[in-house]
């Protein structure tokens, strides 16, 4: 019987209404802004419902900070040095596609995470990125079955209202430097006794690269725009 797997890329974990109000005030000002990316960031994901990938349960409340890695990271990688918000994208779906519980456990893979975040909490929505790894039983049930997985992004490109809402209003964005960016991938993943299976990922993000400072990221947003 064949295994079922879990991924970290569950989109069914919400926003509260007073994070995404938060996030829409301090991020966009500019009213033409709001207005094209309002649906993005109210948007309610549902779960995914696939056999072979049963969507995480978040235990974060939005308020919650990001953890500080002071027990090591396992094996997440550290955020790269990368200051474009399309390849800082593109390295942190990586990132939250991939996992080990081989050698990292839950609150290593919780912190090393979090080291992804951006420092400005007024920007940061840590419960939509904690919100993707699993509750401690399941993760453990995961370590039972040696389960780990390898995130791949292929592309990564600002989703159609983000960039024509920039074009209208190109000064907005320098208020928090937040950019909305998409990434499609794939995520391979494996567990005891050559089990394992693949499927095609997509994630919206939101990265914030403010100028002469290497990006970082501030929320997953609850459904994928294109």
């Amino acid at each position: 019987m064949q295994k079922r797997f879990l991924s970290l890329s569950g989109y069914g974990v919400s926003w509260s209404a007073n994070k995404r109000v938060a996030v829409l005030a301090l991020v966009i000002t500019a009213l033409l802004i709001i207005a094209a990316t309002t649906a993005w960031f109210t948007g309610r994901g549902e779960r995914d419902q696939s056999a072979g990938a049963p969507s995480p349960s978040s235990s974060s409340s939005p308020s919650e900070a990001a953890p500080e890695p002071a027990g090591g990271s396992g094996s997440v990688p550290k955020p790269p040095q990368i200051s474009e918000p399309v390849a800082f994208a593109k390295a942190a779906a990586a990132m939250l596609w991939s996992y080990d519980t081989r050698d990292t456990d839950r609150d290593q893979q919780l912190a090393g995470m979090g080291a992804w975040m951006t420092k400005e909490t007024k920007y940061a929505d840590w419960a939509s990125v904690s919100g993707q790894v699993p509750d401690p039983l399941l993760w453990s049930r995961m370590a039972d079955q040696d389960q780990h997985a390898t995130g791949t992004a292929t592309e990564g490109h600002y989703p159609g209202a983000f960039k024509t809402a920039l074009a209208e209003a190109p000064s907005a964005i320098t208020e928090a430097y937040i950019y909305v960016v998409t990434v499609n991938g794939r995520q391979q993943i494996e567990w005891k006794k050559g089990g394992g299976g693949a499927e095609e990922r997509a994630v919206t993000l939101a990265v914030q690269c403010r100028p002469s400072l290497d990006c970082r990221l501030a929320a997953i947003a609850p459904n994928v725009t294109q």
